[in-house]
């Protein structure tokens, strides 16, 4: 990392501690660098979400609507979430792995939707904690560009938050969390140039800095040829206007470039055009890095054509002239690595085109980021507070911009919400801050403690006791019996026994839980736990699957909990077995609980074994060790009866392969539905059955079937209906830009 004080204390607090980080700064002061600093070297499991698909694929992650699979309408709290689909189950694996969620952007998320995020957490990380547990890093500045709110939105919210923003998340007034500021301005050098953008800022621009401001202020300013300014203005249209009319001015022949786009790639999170009509002449701007060793461009670099030719394109930036070849950005989407049991990202789609753009003119919004020499700053029309202040710290001096229209104090909009809350904070940081050094050791105890919290067992196993009770009564007595003594074992070999461990470990001094004798007790106690938890559970799974209900209803629910009850003991084995071998450290313990919960999550068999590394029997492990409060030996447990079924039942006959199967088997192959029905001589709308069956099982997500724009539109009609629409209807308010088939898979999902 960067040896800057603020950027390596945002390290410390990300990576040592389980504190929130809210990571904030001036524009320029390094805090995008920092996020893929932190992606490319931290030993958390990592998610990167952010509210719009443009900072999503500039961040490296992915939208949170998307991810969280959240719906398009304000989150109110109280009343739970419809779910647009079904989660998949590499997506629950990916949340119940993840140690560490980092929000880009934070400044544009709405308290609601912060809300919404807690809600899905909590839901699906089955922990009732804030954000089910998992620590944020909220990246971003207040100050800058604020979350968008329709006064439909404003009139639905107002009774449940008091402002927009993020910070009156009722999530987030729930937890503990540290504000760093970063100071340091890397874009900007000059102090005056830094202290006028700080005071515009924070708002307290005084007279002799609007002075300053208006002296840039140049009416007729007309760029010299090849100067490179780019025009940053407040709209979309008067972007596209002025960057068509300059492009009309030239005589050159013009060149049209269409975009190679594979897979899943929203039309909404293109990086540039996907028809890129350019001339010799043209003022462009590159809209991303040069990843080769020579770093030829940068996101933001202005330059103009030199010669367009079928596989390069000659741009000139002063004296220097850079070949380009088209680029191509990825798409994105966290899962599961099988082979490694680690989080990786899934390529869903590519974007391939040259990485420049039209660059006369872009709007504030899109210049977020960006970095310019010389910039024509249009911002008379400015609308939401923010607007001013992300333009003119584009630039990198005071000389190199103009102002189109001067600048009055009205229009440099700050919210006082904002600024109040910022004062809070800073002095909150502080105090962080200074209890940095206890905050690492807490972490370290709240891991230790963590790995010998067993209750989520007890939980899922008390669960599923009640169930087999309850229906399993008549025609499985033996199995109730089972179930009934487990709980009761549970109870008193393995929860009151880590109920007196753990307050040992809880009072013990820093350095005694640091000390090799406490980390050896640690080691045969994860032992310990893991002989007396292997010998309770894996005579009870061997007999589970001799249970079978006629009933689909309660047949599924019954596979659910036995499911739950699996995945959530064998993750805990494993975990216990890698800590008992290699012993504890924060880095081992995060890596061992991903392996141990991915592949837990993936094994089907139902089946906990033994593994040959750990030799000793749940009766001498708990013998030989060594603290009292988890010696206590162990009873052996008697041989469990065969199961005997009192109500004789046929076995079922041995079924046919569904159709649907072979659909999913070629769709997984890459053909299309057009070409699969082609294939297999049946109609294209039964294929599309066959897949929406696939998803509904788990097999596809449905973003593998349909992108996120059409997924939305889709959703959003349905919402704004007052009753239920037929498909008709819906295809009709869409203006028929979808089919059928696409709005009976989102119907499905909506109402699974």
């Amino acid at each position: 990392m960067e040896q800057n004080e603020e950027l390596q204390r945002a390290w410390e607090f990300a990576e040592h501690t389980h504190t929130s980080i809210f990571l904030t700064g001036k524009a320029g002061t390094g805090k995008t660098t920092f996020l893929r600093n932190l992606q490319q070297h931290s030993s958390k499991s990592i998610v990167v979400v952010a509210p719009t698909g443009v900072a999503a694929i500039n961040a490296g992650g992915v939208t949170i609507h998307s991810f969280f699979q959240l719906p398009l309408s304000p989150y109110i709290p109280g009343i739970e979430i419809r779910d647009k689909f079904s989660f998949s189950r590499d997506k629950l694996r990916i949340i119940r792995m993840l140690d560490l969620l980092v929000i880009d952007e934070i400044s544009m998320v709405r308290s609601d939707l912060l809300d919404a995020i807690d809600n899905a957490l909590r839901k699906y990380r089955r922990d009732s904690r804030p954000f089910g547990g998992v620590q944020l890093m909220m990246i971003g500045d207040l100050q800058q560009l604020s979350p968008i709110m329709t006064p439909q939105d404003e009139e639905l919210l107002a009774p449940h938050y008091p402002t927009p923003y993020f910070f009156s998340s009722r999530a987030l007034q729930q937890i503990d969390y540290v504000t760093i500021e970063l100071t340091k301005v890397y874009r900007q050098q000059n102090l005056t140039f830094i202290n006028l953008l700080n005071h515009i800022r924070t708002g307290n621009l005084g007279c002799e800095d609007i002075g300053i401001l208006n002296s840039r202020y140049i009416p007729e300013f007309i760029a010299p040829q090849g100067s490179g300014y780019i025009r940053l203005t407040t709209h979309n249209s008067f972007a596209d206007r002025y960057n068509n009319d300059c492009l009309s001015r030239i005589a050159s022949p013009s060149v049209t470039y269409h975009a190679e786009v594979k897979g899943t790639f929203p039309e909404t999170s293109f990086p540039t055009a996907s028809e890129l009509t350019l001339k010799a002449g043209a003022q462009v701007m590159f809209v991303r890095n040069d990843p080769s060793p020579a770093r030829l461009y940068y996101n933001g670099k202005i330059g103009h054509i030199v010669n367009l030719q079928k596989d390069k394109i000659t741009v000139a930036c002063g004296d220097e002239a850079i070949e380009v070849s088209a680029a191509e950005w990825q798409n994105t989407r966290y899962r599961v690595d099988d082979a490694t049991g680690e989080l990786t990202e899934d390529i869903q789609g590519t974007f391939t085109q040259f990485p420049i753009r039209l660059a006369w003119s872009i709007t504030i919004h899109k210049s977020q980021g960006l970095t310019f020499e010389h910039a024509i700053i249009d911002a008379g029309s400015s609308f939401a507070p923010g607007q001013v202040y992300v333009a003119l710290s584009r630039c990198k001096s005071l000389e190199g911009m103009v102002l189109a229209t001067p600048i009055t104090p009205e229009a440099i909009m700050t919210d006082t919400r904002v600024s109040e809350y910022v004062s809070r904070q800073q002095n909150e940081a502080a105090r962080s801050i200074e209890r940095l050094p206890m905050i690492k050791e807490a972490y370290f105890r709240m891991l230790v403690t963590e790995l010998f919290s067993l209750g989520a067992i007890w939980q899922c196993e008390e669960r599923l006791a009640r169930f087999v009770g309850e229906h399993c009564r008549r025609t499985y007595p033996q199995i109730v019996t089972i179930h009934r003594e487990l709980v009761t074992d549970l109870r008193t070999q393995v929860l009151e026994v880590a109920d007196k461990w753990l307050p040992v470990l809880r009072r013990m001094s820093d350095a005694d839980l640091h000390s090799d004798a406490t980390l050896e007790r640690v080691k045969r106690s994860a032992t310990y736990f893991h002989d007396t938890l292997l010998k309770l559970f894996e005579p009870m799974f061997e007999r589970i699957t001799d249970v079978s209900i006629s009933n689909k209803t309660t047949s599924s629910r019954f596979k659910e909990l036995v499911t739950d009850l699996f995945q959530t003991t064998k993750a805990r084995l494993l975990l216990l077995d890698a800590i008992a071998r290699e012993g504890f450290t924060i880095p081992g313990y995060l890596n061992n609980k991903q392996r141990a919960i991915a592949e837990a999550t993936r094994d089907k068999s139902k089946k906990i074994t033994r593994r040959k590394s750990t030799a000793k029997s749940a009766k001498t492990s708990a013998a030989s060790t060594s603290h009292p409060d988890v010696s206590q030996p162990a009873e052996p447990v008697e041989k469990m009866p065969k199961v005997v079924k009192v109500k004789k039942e046929k076995p079922p006959k041995e079924p046919k392969e569904a159709s649907w199967i072979e659909s999913f088997r070629m769709f997984g192959d890459g053909l299309t539905p057009t070409a699969i029905a082609e294939r297999r001589g049946l109609a294209e709308s039964t294929i599309w059955t066959h897949l929406t069956k696939a998803m509904q099982e788990g097999k596809l997500d449905i973003h593998d079937l349909l992108d996120d724009s059409t997924i939305d539109s889709i959703t959003k009609a349905v919402e704004n209906f007052d009753g239920v629409p037929t498909l008709t209807e819906i295809r009709e308010r869409l203006r028929n830009k979808v089919s059928f088939n696409e709005i009976r898979i989102v119907l499905t999902h909506l109402n699974p």
